[in-house]
């Protein structure tokens, strides 16, 4: 299955169903299901601006957040230049529904879509974090 790499908060915010739409610099003709990689990068911008957003969730601290591997997954159900969503800042947007989350598995992330394999000897800094 493809996997998509998101720096966290981003990644929560889509596997938990709060982001209906992941922000690209590039478009896609990809639907379907699709894992959400969380990368070793986090955006503390992205996270205060998330805290704004979902005032009456209990997000995660930002050193709470898992990264480095998959943590859940989405269907990606169209690609567009505008839409009518507080989530959506960019060139294009890839529309998400479906969002899952899963138990949280290591693997190293790449551009663009990639085939994560969980088999390698791959291991994130700190403590999968």
């Amino acid at each position: 299955m493809k996997a998509l790499s998101v720096k966290q908060p981003w990644a929560w915010a889509i596997v938990h169903g709060y982001k209906d739409v992941e922000n690209r610099d590039w478009d896609t003709k990809y639907r379907g299901e699709v894992l959400i990689h969380a990368s070793k990068g986090f955006d503390m911008e992205g996270y205060d601006f998330i805290k704004q957003m979902l005032p009456d969730v209990d997000v995660p601290k930002p050193e709470d957040f898992f990264r480095g591997g998959v943590v859940g997954s989405v269907e990606i159900t169209d690609c567009v230049t505008a839409m009518d969503s507080e989530w959506f800042f960019g060139k294009w947007g890839f529309t998400v529904t479906n969002a899952k989350t899963c138990v949280p598995r290591i693997c190293k992330g790449a551009l663009g879509f990639f085939e994560p394999d969980f088999n390698s000897t791959y291991l994130p800094k700190g403590k999968g974090k």
